[in-house]
């Protein structure tokens, strides 16, 4: 029926639908805060939870849902939920799954923002973090409390790269009823089969090669269990963990490219950390695919690549001084936290501040790879390298 409006009332209200059958391959923008229900029997009989229906912005529209299937179904998982940034989708997991009296073990690599949450969790919230070994593999069965309830791991650790035992540390919690979350931010994925080897949660920053622009903060938690993704579904929706059409569009966008990006950051990768590993500045190349980083064994068993992202370890002979130099005189590697995107950057780490059990001596330098020609960016590194001198 139609309503005779007024020109003020036709601003807000239409008669008009688009006619159906538009196809594209791009995934529709849905912008919503309000979600529209037909009448009230829909209204009353959405479910949220389901993912059935739509019931409010902040839980989802055909956009965000959409991207949530597509980045389940790459992982190998059945359920994915977004989140603001990757920090914010950890912080999802421990107050889904985390109460005042439980224990987390985390590794002593672990990306430092959530390092931080567990000292803020211990600190304020009565929830124990401890950090053990990130090598530890099977022994980590000895650190086990009764109050254990989740631990944390990351493969490799983003900044000094040590590749832990995942299947060993998955038998060893489950054997314990506990539960195993991953950072899998830096295989993106596609490089290690997280669910395969025992992971319960997989958890990423879309920042890095899904949105591949360096331009988006984005997190997704994906899981297989359907209770454990309903426990964390509660939280998300307590917590607000809302994402913008906009954000979701652009992270869409970005997939299917991200396994040609992602093995040409790879490529690049191996072959300026080849180059460094003959230079006489570089002790240690911290690339899980050579032979200097402790797990690399674990590597070549459990994953099929690297991405873009590695350190190395200056000889001790160099001062902070003379590193930062180094660093201050690139000029395709900027510096910048991050990685995933097609500009270069690099980043000095006070390592020994960091870890109380780093054994190492000399500055470490942490490169993210990008998708210039490699070998600008090796003349690059060689000319910053002879202004550290």
């Amino acid at each position: 029926m139609t309503i005779k409006k007024s020109p003020q009332t036709a601003l807000i209200h239409t008669d008009y639908q688009a006619p159906e059958g538009f196809a594209a391959f791009p995934s529709a923008i849905h912008h919503a805060s309000t979600v529209l229900f037909k009448n009230v029997a829909a209204m009353r009989s959405g479910d949220w939870k389901e993912k059935n229906a739509y019931t409010y912005g902040l839980h989802g529209t055909p956009t965000t849902f959409t991207l949530e299937a597509r980045l389940a179904e790459i992982e190998g998982g059945k359920f994915c939920l977004l989140a603001p940034s990757g920090l914010a989708a950890i912080a999802m997991v421990d107050f889904a799954l985390l109460k005042s009296g439980d224990d987390v073990l985390l590794p002593d690599n672990v990306y430092n923002p959530n390092r931080e949450l567990g000292r803020w969790l211990s600190a304020d919230y009565g929830i124990t973090a401890r950090y053990c070994d990130p090598l530890i593999g099977a022994g980590i069965a000895e650190l086990i409390q009764p109050n254990t309830k989740l631990i944390w791991t990351e493969a490799p650790g983003s900044v000094s790269m040590e590749v832990p035992d995942l299947p060993a540390i998955c038998k060893a919690a489950h054997e314990r009823g506990v539960l195993v979350a991953l950072d899998n931010t830096w295989s993106a994925g596609l490089a290690l089969r997280a669910f395969d080897l025992g992971v319960d949660i997989s958890m990423q920053a879309l920042t890095k090669y899904q949105s591949g622009g360096s331009d988006v903060l984005m997190g997704a938690v994906i899981t297989r269990d359907r209770a454990l993704h309903d426990r964390i579904s509660l939280s998300h929706m307590r917590l607000g963990m809302g994402v913008g059409a906009d954000d979701a569009y652009l992270v869409s966008r970005g997939l299917p490219t991200m396994r040609l990006r992602f093995d040409a950051h790879d490529a690049a990768a191996r072959k300026l950390a080849a180059w460094l590993q003959a230079r006489p500045e570089i002790t240690k190349v911290l690339h899980p695919a050579f032979t200097d980083c402790p797990g690399h064994e674990t590597w070549k068993r459990d994953f099929s690549g690297a991405g873009g992202l590695f350190s190395v370890l200056f000889d001790e002979r160099y001062t902070e001084a003379q590193t930062d130099r180094f660093v201050d005189s690139l000029n395709l590697f900027k510096i910048g936290y991050s990685w995933g995107g097609a500009n270069s950057l690099v980043m000095p780490y006070r390592i020994q501040h960091m870890r109380k059990d780093w054994q190492d001596k000399g500055v470490l330098v942490r490169f993210n790879v990008g998708l210039e020609d490699i070998n600008d960016l090796i003349a690059d590194i060689e000319r910053a390298l002879g202004a550290m001198q």
